[in-house]
């Protein structure tokens, strides 16, 4: 396991707390200037934080209260870099040879088992110029897997790259991770990227880490409205929980919410809330449901947005004093129920989707 713990006030304000298991891949997330490489230059030992603690697999890398600063090749990290870092006049197997520390003899076959993980057999004699950005990137992975790293740091990958070789990467990410039995730590400002790729992920803001967790719960279910913000949650509101029919609700402006769960919340507060667009659910005028009677809500369709297969819809709900309040669903039951902008339908809230936040 990999265990951070970083403190600083200066040249910038630095405060986080995180750790990753072998084998898994989490993923930092945040805005541009969070902080999120200069952990990943902390961890590599680029960059020393004026208070912390690094370890991994039981070994302390780092730790300013005992002295201990072990140098970036003491510490066997793999770093990829979001300019991939290639030497333009080496080949693609002697960028590989630089970082390989083995028995000399054993480089070239070494190097070709590196590139066949990567889906690069062949390439061998190619210069970075003459690869694809997809391709230099995965001569950089190679490159970081060829000191046989306890840890592997990927810093904004994908940013160089096309959509298209984007998915593609994705993919080859997703199966080679598999062979690896190590933290992987992935810097990314792409919450989609993110939640795509990782089992971790953690969110930092200003130098500071707010939440780690899954990324259903750091995405769905955030600690508060502040994270909710960073994660781009898009359906955030504020209410009150009252005693409504001998049941604890929310008041949300005239609608008396239903919610599966209030733990540590109390009767009086006033209260944050957010519920995933996905989790609102359209009542079909062909076929009714049983979720129609569980927070039915109306409201006239303002915009619609199709985008792969999935149409938001943004609806001006009735009684919220002009509120909008955003669903997604499939193209397809768009489509089959006739759904256009300026119409009204009515919807229902899950009531087991429904989080509850402090301020």
């Amino acid at each position: 396991m990999l265990k951070v713990k970083l403190q600083q006030t200066r040249p910038a304000l630095l405060d986080v707390e995180l750790s990753c298991e072998k084998g898994e891949v989490l993923a930092l997330v945040g805005p541009s200037g969070a902080g999120k490489s200069t952990v990943l230059r902390c961890i590599a030992g680029l960059q020393s934080p004026q208070h912390g603690l690094i370890s991994c697999k039981g070994h302390t890398w780092f730790d300013s209260d005992e002295k201990v600063k072990q140098t970036p090749q003491q510490r066997r990290v793999g770093m990829v870099f979001q300019n991939y870092a290639l030497f333009p006049h080496l080949t693609v197997m002697e960028n590989i040879k630089l970082a390989l520390d083995s028995d000399k003899s054993a480089h070239h076959e070494h190097g070709k088992h590196l590139l066949e993980q990567v889906n690069l057999s062949g390439l061998e004699q190619r210069y970075p110029h003459q690869l694809s950005g997809g391709q230099q990137q995965r001569v950089a992975i190679a490159r970081a897997l060829a000191r046989q790293p306890e840890v592997l740091l990927l810093d904004e990958p994908f940013s160089a790259v096309d959509k298209v070789t984007r998915r593609k990467l994705y993919l080859e990410l997703n199966t080679l991770r598999r062979q690896l039995d190590m933290p992987v730590i992935l810097v990314t400002h792409d919450l989609d990227e993110a939640a795509m790729l990782a089992d971790s992920l953690c969110v930092i803001h200003q130098g500071v880490t707010l939440q780690q967790g899954s990324p259903e719960e750091v995405l769905f279910r955030p600690d508060n409205v502040a994270i909710a913000r960073q994660v781009d949650a898009r359906n955030v509101f504020s209410g009150h929980l009252v005693e409504h029919e001998n049941t604890l609700k929310l008041k949300w402006y005239e609608h008396f919410i239903e919610i599966a769960s209030t733990s540590g919340f109390r009767a009086g507060q006033h209260v944050y809330w957010t519920l995933s667009p996905s989790k609102v659910l359209l009542h079909q005028r062909v076929r009714k449901s049983r979720g129609d009677h569980e927070n039915p809500l109306i409201g006239t369709i303002c915009e619609m947005v199709n985008l792969r297969g999935i149409t938001t819809l943004i609806l001006k709900i009735e009684h919220t004093n002009g509120i909008n309040l955003q669903m997604d669903l499939p193209e397809h039951v768009a489509m089959r129920n006739g759904l256009k902008i300026g119409e009204t339908i009515s919807v229902s809230l899950l009531a087991d989707a429904i989080h509850l936040m402090t301020e």
